[in-house]
């Protein structure tokens, strides 16, 4: 256990030493062994249950006594379905193949040496989070996997849950014969301790944030060590002039509606002016108990419509409210995506291949979709096992973040006697 009464940089310098220990026994542990950990741990989740909806419930009630929204309390509620579920993503990230070894290339040269590049673990990763608690599994599972020690800090709202969380997932382990501190949860929610692992340059080889704006943009404006951002989801769906009326309007319902408080959520809706029935995709929505908040010409077409604010076309709600507006065109609904989105998960609804590959090819997003709900926007949907988050920048990983996006590589240069002339 730390003694609190160190200062932040004792704490995290203790925990950061300690991973990189950690790291280098995860480093050459084979496969098999890391798979049977995971198994292990998804099997301690399971006993915990009861512990673990426990300690949720004092999330849950403290989160409710602090005005937390009813999307944000969605987030962080666990229950017996929802740990199962949980148990089951980390064995499903245990059958994952191990990208640790994997060859990416290999070439000889006119010399005769031969070179490959060979994928390795990123070392010691620090994850900063908001509300989830599954991410405390998630990531300790993906780096785990992945051979990479972990170092968890998790937001206030989840503490009891991230907690218990934690102590199945650790337990798992070390009954494998693998260290504890593989998988390090952060023992205070102090804002210091934050800044001290952005701080630890040496110790923590990349920090990867999962939140609010607020968060990601502290993360990057004072990190000394790499950051993978996970950012905001201003996710689009553009009905294009040519789509099915039925496919767009189940579709519409979907990515708005499915699960509101998750980052591939809609939280904008554009409509193409020359789409023949625009107002049956606002009135699914409302009738739907969504808030549509609409331009002039969407605000015509049903008067539940609340007018559309400046504001509200940059806003990443994660609740049952969305912006609406019509367009002219593939390339105006390009051009506004291009300067309201956040560069996460954008989709398309049309008949029309041409304008498909068009929007597809000229979309600027980490995610782009043809005829597919933005909800789809999720590392276990897209065959990847569970994800550390979705990256919206550009550098090292894109999009869903799993096993391969937490590795890097190394040259690997056999020769036999050359020298350089």
């Amino acid at each position: 256990m730390n003694d609190l009464t160190q200062t932040p940089e004792m704490i995290i310098g203790g925990m950061g030493a300690r991973a990189r220990n950690a790291a280098a026994i995860l480093a050459r542990t084979s496969s098999e062994d890391k798979a049977k950990a995971l198994i292990a741990a998804a099997g301690a989740l399971r006993d915990a249950t009861t512990k673990i909806i426990l300690a949720n419930r004092k999330d849950m009630e403290r989160g409710a006594a602090n005005g937390l929204t009813s999307a944000m309390l969605d987030r962080l509620r666990l229950d017996e379905a929802r740990i199962a579920g949980i148990a089951d993503a980390v064995e499903q990230v245990a059958s994952l193949p191990d990208p640790v070894g994997a060859v990416i290339d290999e070439t000889q040269r006119p010399n005769g040496m031969k070179l490959q590049r060979v994928r390795v673990p990123l070392g010691v990763i620090g994850i900063i989070y908001e509300s989830r608690p599954n991410v405390t599994a998630d990531a300790a599972a993906l780096g785990l996997r992945s051979g990479n020690a972990v170092i968890l800090r998790g937001g206030s709202e989840a503490v009891e849950s991230n907690r218990a969380i934690h102590a199945a997932m650790v337990a798992g382990i070390v009954e494998s014969g693998l260290p504890a501190d593989a998988v390090q949860l952060v023992p205070s929610t102090d804002r210091a301790l934050v800044g001290a692992m952005l701080r630890a340059n040496g110790l923590i080889d990349i920090i990867v944030p999962r939140g609010g704006k607020s968060l990601v943009a502290r993360v990057q404006e004072e990190a000394r060590v790499p950051v993978l951002a996970h950012l905001d989801g201003i996710c689009h769906t553009y009905v294009h002039a040519a789509a099915d009326a039925a496919m767009a309007r189940e579709i519409v319902l979907n990515a708005k509606m499915r699960r509101t408080g998750i980052c591939g959520a809609m939280e904008t809706l554009l409509i193409d002016k020359g789409f023949a029935h625009p107002e049956m995709l606002v009135a699914a929505l409302l009738d739907a108990r969504c808030e549509v908040r609409g331009d002039a010409a969407v605000k015509a077409l049903d008067d539940r419509v609340e007018p559309a604010q400046e504001a509200d076309w940059d806003t990443e709600y994660l609740d049952s409210i969305v912006t609406a507006g019509l367009v002219d065109g593939v390339d105006e609904a390009l051009a506004h995506i291009a300067a309201h989105g956040s560069h996460h998960t954008d989709a398309i609804v049309t008949a029309d291949a041409a304008t498909a590959e068009h929007f597809l090819q000229a979309c600027d997003s980490a995610i782009v979709m043809w005829n597919a709900s933005s909800q789809f926007a999720d590392g276990g949907e897209f065959g990847l096992g569970a994800e550390i988050g979705i990256s919206t920048g550009r550098m090292h990983a894109r999009g869903p973040v799993a096993l391969e996006g937490l590795t890097t590589y190394k040259w690997v240069v056999r020769g036999a006697g050359q020298t350089r002339p």
